[in-house]
């Protein structure tokens, strides 16, 4: 299935109150490759392949179900470090949600939050809430892909 994503990402800056209270979905992904861009996620008990094309703000996703054979297979040809993470669905104003980001494992303590949108206009007119920190959209080096051959980066190189 083909998808158009439109998103921003933030770092974090404080955590929403209540958090325990939101939805959350346990996470592993990895990387068959970085360029082009090709993902193997499992969240929760689902499993799905992800190519994704270029681009910050907006890029095309095609995804494809697995199973987890398949998953543990391709498992295998990772390149770069396995990325966990809890991610916690919290709703916005309008119909918009954050998907906050809490790593665990080789990048714990890392967090950061993305926002989806509809259209490139309603991202642009996005104002963030005050418990988002510095936004990182334009930030190649905070992509998952980056964050697993890389590591989180050194705030004071930005």
């Amino acid at each position: 299935m083909q998808n158009t994503e439109i998103e921003r990402k933030f770092l974090v800056k404080s955590l929403p109150d209540d958090l325990e209270g939101f939805v959350c979905h346990d996470i592993i992904q990895c990387y068959i490759s970085t360029d082009p861009t090709i993902r193997i996620r499992r969240c929760d008990n689902s499993y799905i392949l992800t190519v994704k094309g270029s681009g910050l703000i907006k890029r095309t996703e095609y995804e494809l179900p697995l199973t987890s054979e398949q998953f543990t297979r391709l498992r295998e040809k990772a390149e770069g470090s396995t990325i966990s993470k809890k991610r916690y669905i919290i709703p916005l104003d309008g119909s918009l949600r954050a998907e906050l980001d809490i790593y665990t494992g080789d990048l714990s303590g890392f967090m950061n939050v993305e926002v989806e949108f509809g259209s490139e206009r309603e991202a642009l007119v996005f104002t963030p809430p005050d418990w988002f920190g510095q936004e990182i959209t334009q930030d190649k080096r905070y992509s998952n892909a980056s964050l697993s051959k890389f590591g989180v980066p050194n705030l004071l190189q930005s």
